[in-house]
């Protein structure tokens, strides 16, 4: 019995941990065009098309921000939330799946993959997405023909990013880092290559005047995808042509990139991060 009260204390501490960790959180709204907004708070930065269809949402943070990203969007709709696009698995861009679901009675789609990997993950039924798509799906909602377009093998193996045609906007979800080194989750199925290929489509769909709402950073535009594009290419090609010349990772890192990439360096991935993911994964 005390062995139990113990473990139940534990959890107790742990779950208010993590509400606490988030309380501090303020949710921030940016106007991107006529109907669509970024949201900042904590984790993935959030897109929303609020209009006479309703809300439909792309991504949704951590389960504690919930009741804050709903009154956040509550600001700009008093329609319901009818439809919620995760752009790929990971928490920060999926813990409110649950909440939103219960809540709001929100319909969450998703790449099959998500799913899956949501399902591997324990998370509870409410949290899955209930309509999958193999290749893509596309709403006609709030007057926009909204393209949502999986890109295989890129961040993840269930990654999208979402294109509002009319509004002329692109969420990108994590395949934007904006002016920072990548996460390439190599375990959930990315690749360099892919993700590559998934920064170049992107750009194909964009114009000189799209806005992107980048996963993680401030509002992006073309020209930031293309730099973008840049640095990726000409670093992955940097460590390419290290370990073809048969340079060992840890001498790879001791070489490093070169110092115009300094800046991209972050707390989560620095220059020696990055450089192991592009030595791991092409």
């Amino acid at each position: 019995m005390k062995r139990v009260l113990a473990t139940l204390s534990i959890l107790l501490a742990m779950g208010a941990h993590a509400h606490d960790r988030f309380a501090a959180v303020e949710v921030k709204t940016e106007k991107a065009s006529d109907s669509v907004y970024m949201l900042v708070g904590a984790g993935g930065n959030i897109g929303v098309s609020a209009g006479e269809d309703g809300v439909l949402m792309v991504d949704d943070q951590f389960e504690p921000l919930a009741p804050k990203i709903k009154e956040a969007i509550n600001a700009l709709s008093d329609k319901n939330i009818r439809f919620l696009v995760n752009t790929h698995y990971h928490g920060d861009h999926t813990g409110g799946n649950a909440w939103f679901a219960k809540t709001e009675g929100t319909t969450i789609f998703a790449h099959d993959n998500v799913r899956v990997r949501l399902q591997n993950g324990d998370n509870e039924a409410a949290a899955l997405p209930v309509v999958t798509y193999e290749q893509g799906v596309k709403f006609h909602f709030n007057g926009d023909t909204i393209h949502v377009i999986h890109t295989p093998s890129s961040h993840t193996d269930g990654d999208s990013f979402v294109w509002f045609e009319t509004q002329n906007i692109i969420h990108a979800g994590d395949l934007l880092f904006n002016y920072m080194f990548p996460y390439i989750d190599l375990n959930g199925g990315g690749t360099v290559p892919g993700f590559i290929t998934s920064i170049e489509a992107m750009i194909d769909a964009a114009n000189d005047t799209t806005k992107i709402i980048p996963g993680h950073g401030k509002m992006a535009s073309k020209a930031d995808l293309q730099n973008y594009l840049a640095m990726l290419k000409e670093t992955a090609a940097a460590v390419k042509a290290m370990k073809d010349a048969g340079k060992s990772l840890e001498e790879a890192v001791s070489t490093g990139l070169d110092s115009k990439w300094e800046s991209w360096s972050w707390n989560f991935i620095n220059e020696e991060k990055w450089i192991s993911t592009l030595y791991n994964g092409q």
